[in-house]
């Protein structure tokens, strides 16, 4: 964990840094980090720290402008969490009805009408403007920290400010709709019953993605919709690298199905409880780091994270009556997400929250893919299935458990994919997208053109909707690529989530082991 932290803090290579150019992320600085190891915290020493020790002057003590900027970000801020706790409880505890959504809605609507009036009010212009004249009067480098929290800032509001406030609140509005529609349809696999609510998120989508997008015209409407999340990220970057892994993978993939050495998988299913598979994956995101005093976990249709703060981190999973990979290593995953989200400065300030998207996703797939595929993860975590599903229901050896989760198996559902498939269900999804963002394919047909990549990439029959596109959710962002309206964001964006993992800088697609190389 303190390697990771060290990591994200750490400067990109010149390979990478060339391909970000414009990414926030090369200019974020070193923020606290305080990391659980066993008992002891460690806590590297940021910005504020270092004014604090030596004496030096804050911006805030020598600029009124700035001092009164802090605070109406803040406001903002606080604002915004509560809204991620409305999303929050949307999703897990809310009645699933429609009229409760409709109600949850208008009040997602009118937080949103507020919130953006806040983000876009030209007196918080001023300050930003006004407080960046008064760090350039100092010495060059004094608050280069203030400095660039300026710069994150007055670049939000440009942006911010050319969406209509309308636009924002119908926004919201509609996902609320839209989130319903989506349990709905999923439940009764039928995507006629969603498929108007996601035209409808296409299009609000695109229409945002312009406003913000300004006279820019150079910038495609997809790949503005990709720089609220990866600053810097262009379409054309991510056709190059997964043009390059499915070139690669789908053959390796029709290679390896063709071996005669397939490990077994009886230990996958069995008499193994709900509340015993809960239980077991409590224990584990627990020990990996997660800090359930600062959170809790819950079950929803789809596993994800909400982050209000450091200090309230919730998380949720969701099992299958006998079949505990799917829960286990979906709690592993947002697990990883939360420990990263916890280790996050004390700050309501965009400085010292997530790096990127791709950093974040990293987290995520570190512990599930790095660590809890590993030969020595099941060393350790076998013994404790034995204890909690009982050695009468789980008689198997750690090499066993090993072979079994890491077998090659194609498979409908992403979040049970193997090592080598899951890339290929990340790509079937981008594409599908960014066609349906450039008009070239209709929301309509997004079932068959699913189910026909399904076949061609993976060799495999796709035959519902539900073990279809209408699988996945993914909750922080409004959508189109997940076919799920966030219970949290304001705008509707593309979710560059799952393939950021790929995109990531800190992780060169050349250097993953789900890539032929």
């Amino acid at each position: 964990r303190v390697f990771f932290s060290l990591l994200l803090s750490a400067p990109l290579s010149a390979a990478s840094a060339s391909d970000a150019a414009n990414s926030q992320s090369r200019f974020v600085p070193l923020r606290a980090f305080s990391i659980r190891c066993g008992s002891t915290d460690i806590k590297t020493m940021g910005a504020d720290d270092v004014a604090e020790k030596n004496g030096a002057t804050k911006l805030e003590d020598v600029s009124a402008s700035y001092k009164e900027t802090l605070s109406k970000l803040n406001a903002i801020t606080q604002l915004g969490r509560c809204q991620g706790i409305l999303g929050y409880d949307q999703q897990v505890f809310m009645p699933k009805n429609g009229e409760t959504a409709a109600e949850r809605g208008a009040q997602m609507s009118a937080l949103s009408s507020v919130l953006h009036r806040m983000r876009t009010d030209k007196a918080l212009l001023d300050l930003i403007e006004r407080s960046q004249s008064d760090a350039e009067s100092h010495r060059e480098g004094e608050f280069k920290d203030e400095a660039r929290l300026l710069e994150i800032e007055h670049r939000d509001f440009v942006k911010n400010e050319r969406v209509p406030t309308e636009l924002a609140a119908r926004a919201s509005a509609h996902q609320a709709k839209a989130q319903q529609s989506w349990q709905t349809a999923r439940a009764k696999s039928d995507y006629a019953v969603f498929e108007s609510d996601l035209a409808e998120c296409f299009a609000i989508a695109k229409e945002t993605a312009e406003f913000k997008r300004g006279p820019d015209s150079g910038v495609s409407t997809y790949s503005e919709m990709l720089d609220e999340f990866e600053t810097g990220m262009k379409k054309e970057r991510i056709d190059e690298i997964f043009g390059t892994i499915r070139e690669a993978l789908v053959p390796l993939l029709a290679k390896v199905l063709e071996s005669p050495n397939r490990p077994k998988k009886d230990c996958l299913s069995g008499a193994f409880p709900v509340d015993k598979q809960a239980e077991i994956a409590k224990r584990l995101v627990t020990a990996i780091g997660y800090d359930d005093k600062y959170g809790r976990i819950d079950v929803s249709t789809h596993p994800f994270t909400s982050p209000c703060s450091p200090r309230d981190v919730r998380i949720t999973s969701r099992f299958t009556d006998g079949k505990w990979r799917e829960g286990i290593i979906a709690t592993l995953h947002e697990g990883g997400h939360a420990i990263y989200e916890q280790n996050h400065p004390s700050s309501p300030y965009k400085i010292d929250s997530a790096l990127s998207l791709g950093a974040h996703e990293s987290q995520s797939l570190f512990w599930e893919r790095h660590v809890a595929l590993s030969g020595a993860f099941w060393r350790y975590a076998t013994p404790l299935m034995k204890e909690t599903f009982g050695e009468e229901h789980f008689d198997y050896s750690a090499e066993e458990v090993f072979g079994a989760i890491n077998a090659v198996s194609p498979s409908f559902i992403r979040v049970e994919a193997d090592e080598l498939t899951y890339p290929l269900h990340v790509i079937l999804r981008y594409q599908i997208e960014s066609e349906v963002v450039a008009g070239s394919l209709d929301v309509k047909d997004i079932p068959k053109r699913w189910n026909d990549d399904m076949k061609s990439m993976l060799g495999v029959d796709v035959e519902t909707d539900a073990q279809g596109c209408l699988q996945d959710m993914v909750s922080d962002v409004l959508i189109a690529l997940y076919f799920f309206p966030s219970a949290h964001s304001p705008h509707l964006v593309p979710n560059l989530g799952r393939y950021a993992y790929f995109l990531s800088p800190y992780f060169p697609p050349t250097s993953f082991n789900t890539t032929p190389s």
